[in-house]
């Protein structure tokens, strides 16, 4: 029996801001083993007996930082494959098209099992077990979801009403005095945001309750590209069709209108991490309840979540905070209002403000770039290059750029000229000039790029040949 895992990437990064952001989000934390939540959701999945594939659905901005994060974990060379949404239209069309890619692939007995790509799962073995069930289950025709028995009253989750396998009811988020009732009457699960279903069974179900839903998918799917390579393939979806398929839960969709659902409730060690308060209780507390992370020396502080991976950071006398310090921001909240974090992030992205959508490091296909400093007319960033890699032939209308190689070497096109510039080296490239750096060795080409002129945003830019695509 084939099982596909498809894993669904995404997310504003809104809740775990400043650490998140659009461009970043929670997918891509690290935790502090060292893996991100989304190479553990890979290597959850690629654990699995029977697995064929790990297909992902993302968003286009996010494929290349998402194959850097595969590529260091996929040491065996599971067949991978990408589904590129230009824009998020909720987790129903996502399965959708996933499930019309995986049928038309493999046959549309083909299991899938949907995974998050920021959840966390402590007990992979328990994991194991209900993956087995869940597919049993799901050869049968069932869509399975998996329950997790709760141990608080939770009032962030939606909550499933059980009987052994079977789904009695889908509940919403519930105020507190609501969830603590579930909980002590034992009827009651987690709404995990897994499922597991043949390919075939979640498309007839789709045009059985949503045919709107998937026609509008497979239409976009007709006009889409398709590449593949060794190993890999990728599906980019139009982005003029696909912001025409309805934007709906699957759970909205399907899960709460199918007379196919089955449950399997289990004990995984599950969490969506959905605020600095879950993540910062995946670190063990020192004597005085602080849980830390990074270079940080206190004194009479009490049960705080404290992270500076960058530079040092003190507390002192405070209980109860939640402080993380990034390069270019800086979060002070209280515990009990975690959940809260995300009106920060609205208010950024209100204002237009970068801090939003961006780091100061930010990845590129390439390689990737972080912005030292900057004023009204100068910016001042530090550029690797990874072995082999190329940034597009490009042009600027309104800023010039002097670039100077600090370990390396650098080919590079200005204007009519190519040149090699070595380590201590450097060249010019006056605005409306064309361009282009390239990485020819096989280290990492470091160098730093000062740019000057009137106006210095990163839409100026014109590009005339890209191995990416983006042109």
């Amino acid at each position: 029996m084939q099982l596909i895992t498809t894993i669904l990437c995404g997310g504003a990064g809104s809740r775990l801001w400043p650490v998140s952001r659009e461009l970043h989000p929670k997918p891509f934390i690290r935790l502090a083993d060292g893996q991100s939540l989304l190479q553990k959701a890979f290597l959850r999945g690629a654990q699995l007996s029977g697995l064929t594939e790990i297909l992902t659905v993302t968003n286009r901005e996010l494929l290349f930082a998402t194959q850097d994060e595969f590529r260091a974990v996929n040491t065996t060379g599971i067949p991978v494959s990408f589904v590129l949404e230009p824009c998020g239209r909720n987790t129903a069309a996502a399965i959708a098209i996933a499930a019309l890619q995986v049928a038309e692939k493999h046959g549309p007995d083909a299991l899938m099992l949907v995974l998050a790509a920021d959840h966390v799962i402590a007990d992979q073995a328990a994991f194991e077990k209900a993956v087995r069930t869940a597919s049993q289950l799901a050869a049968s025709g069932k869509l399975v979801t998996f329950g997790i028995h709760p141990d608080s009253p939770e009032t962030g989750y939606g909550y499933i009403e059980a009987e052994g396998n079977t789904v009695i009811r889908f509940v919403e988020k519930p105020s507190i005095e609501v969830a603590r009732e579930y909980v002590d009457s034992g009827r009651f699960l987690w709404n995990s945001g897994m499922f597991c279903f043949a390919a075939g069974a979640m498309l007839a179900q789709m045009k059985l309750h949503c045919p709107d839903i998937l026609d509008a998918t497979a239409a976009c799917a007709r006009q889409s590209r398709s590449a593949e390579g060794k190993g890999y393939t990728q599906l980019e979806l139009d982005a003029n069709t696909f912001k025409l398929v309805p934007d709906l839960s699957i759970d909205y969709a399907i899960m709460e209108k199918s007379d196919q659902i089955a449950v399997v409730p289990c004990n995984v060690g599950w969490s969506d991490i959905g605020s600095w308060t879950a993540l910062g209780n995946l670190d063990e507390p020192d004597t005085n309840g602080n849980r830390i992370q990074g270079d940080v020396l206190m004194h009479n502080t009490h049960n705080c979540i404290i992270h500076s991976n960058d530079r040092l950071m003190g507390a002192v006398g405070v209980d109860d905070l939640i402080l993380i310090d990034t390069p270019d921001a800086v979060l002070v909240a209280h515990k009990s209002s975690a959940q809260d974090v995300k009106q920060i992030y609205s208010q950024l992205k209100i204002k237009g403000h970068e801090a939003y959508r961006l780091h100061r490091t930010v990845h590129r296909p390439w390689g990737t770039y972080t912005v030292l400093e900057e004023g009204n007319d100068f910016k001042i960033k530090r550029i690797e290059v990874k072995p082999g890699a190329s940034l597009s032939l490009q042009m600027h209308h309104h800023r010039s750029e002097h670039w100077i190689v600090v370990r390396g070497m650098a080919k590079v096109v200005n204007g009519d000229a190519e040149l090699l510039i070595n380590t201590n080296e450097s060249t010019y490239i006056p605005a409306g000039h064309r361009h282009r750096l390239e990485n020819p060795g096989i280290l990492s080409l470091v160098m730093i790029e000062v740019q000057s002129g009137p106006y210095l945003g990163e839409d100026d830019i014109v590009r005339f040949q890209d191995i990416y695509g983006r042109t």
